[in-house]
């Protein structure tokens, strides 16, 4: 018998990381560092906005479920794409309520809950240029988070600590290796 494990195996050992949380969350720079750590794919799920979302956003008003959910599928076709092929990865997706994560969940899938104070993600969205959410938005994420339950796989991180400090917990709490290239 062969030792070399088959596509099925793998698929079965895949994992993908889900940052979540509201804007300003500081998501985005956790995600790319622990994908860095680990060796894995990462993907900023912002990207994957769809251009009248991100216009939507920008002109300050808030995105409602008929927005999100074509945006949601696709950063869960990234999602099975990885785990499909076997590949661990790391993206990030506001998934601020449970309906959301229920269309991104799947085994070898956990939610990373970048969680803070109020006033400290308004002062980090007031200091940073070039994003197209505003400031002015950050009540109505907050009004529509729905924290991860104790039935979900996930960890939630406190994000008022350095990204490296942040970085290490994820790590750490998930138990996970960096991989070997």
């Amino acid at each position: 018998m062969s030792s070399e494990r088959g596509q099925d195996e793998r698929a079965l050992d895949a994992r993908v990381l889900v940052v979540m949380g509201v804007s300003g969350s500081g998501k985005s720079t956790v995600a790319a560092m622990v994908a860095d750590r680990l060796g894995w794919d990462f993907a900023e799920g912002d990207a994957m906005h769809p251009p009248a979302n991100v216009a939507k956003m920008h002109a300050g008003v808030p995105l409602d479920d008929e927005d999100r959910w074509p945006w949601l599928d696709v950063v869960a076709g990234w999602i099975r794409e990885h785990l499909d092929a076997g590949t661990n990865g790391v993206v990030t997706c506001s998934a601020l309520k449970r309906s959301y994560r229920d269309v991104l969940r799947a085994p070898g899938v956990v939610f990373v809950h970048v969680a803070g104070d109020t006033a400290l993600i308004e002062d980090r969205m007031a200091a940073r240029s070039g994003h197209f959410m505003p400031t002015s938005l950050l009540a109505s994420q907050l009004a529509t988070l729905e924290p991860p339950q104790d039935d979900e796989a996930h960890i939630t991180v406190d994000a008022g600590g350095t990204p490296e400090h942040e970085t290490d917990e994820i790590v750490e709490r998930l138990g996970l290796i960096p991989e070997v290239r």
